[in-house]
């Protein structure tokens, strides 16, 4: 592994990471709070501090771990969960879809503000490498945390979603699989099926999104 490009990945990516995770989390919080659940919020988890949603071990040492040991070719990592008791949202069934999506439009939201940086910067004529590159690693990680934290499995923002679309008896079989989920989602991404199935399609489809809303500034850019 060559330290020095270990160094200038970190480099990169440390600032967008932070950014999308701790809004990510933070915005689960906020939504839980409008929808009439303050138990984050009484834990101070509805902040943009990033040493409140920091997990040591899923935020810095497993990524650390996967980057060393598969040379950079895989990577996961995690932050500590935003609490929120679904039984205190005004209404949980509906409520728990829109604290559930807002984690995921956080990182939309996130992807399309780097974008956006990227062309003005392009347009002012910074061509400095190293702020071009992080706007763009900006707009990969979110729309990989996006997408990912998107597939239709709890504990996963997707899987909460789904058992809240789904009626009353789907949804509570759905729901069953949650203590089991991580492993299921993670037995899934080593054998390729996420990659394959999900995380391209819907990547391919956001990336697509993202150049048209941002059509405009790529055109003025120019």
């Amino acid at each position: 592994m060559d330290f020095a490009h270990l160094i200038q990945t970190v480099a990169l990516y440390a600032l967008p990471v932070i950014f999308a995770i701790t809004v990510h989390e933070a915005a689960h919080g906020y939504a839980a709070r409008y929808f009439g659940d303050n138990t984050a919020w009484m834990m101070g988890r509805v902040t943009l501090n990033p040493t409140r949603h920091i997990d040591p071990i899923g935020t810095i040492l497993m990524p650390l771990l996967l980057y060393f040991a598969t040379s950079g070719a895989f990577l996961f990592g995690y932050a500590k969960p935003v609490p929120v008791r679904f039984d205190k949202l005004r209404n949980p069934k509906r409520d728990m879809i829109w604290v559930a999506l807002a984690g995921p439009g956080a990182n939309f939201v996130q992807a399309f503000l780097w974008g956006a940086l990227l062309y003005l910067l392009q347009g002012v004529g910074v061509t400095e490498t190293f702020f071009l590159k992080m706007c763009q690693g900006g707009v990969l990680v979110n729309v990989v945390m996006f997408a990912f934290n998107l597939f239709p499995l709890p504990p996963l923002d997707g899987g909460r979603i789904l058992v809240g679309l789904l009626p009353y008896r789907q949804a509570e079989l759905v729901s069953r699989i949650e203590p089991w989920g991580f492993f299921i989602v993670m037995g899934l991404v080593i054998a390729g099926v996420v990659s394959a199935l999900w995380m391209q399609p819907v990547m391919a489809l956001t990336f697509g999104l993202l150049d048209l809303l941002l059509t405009p500034l790529s055109l003025l850019s120019r």
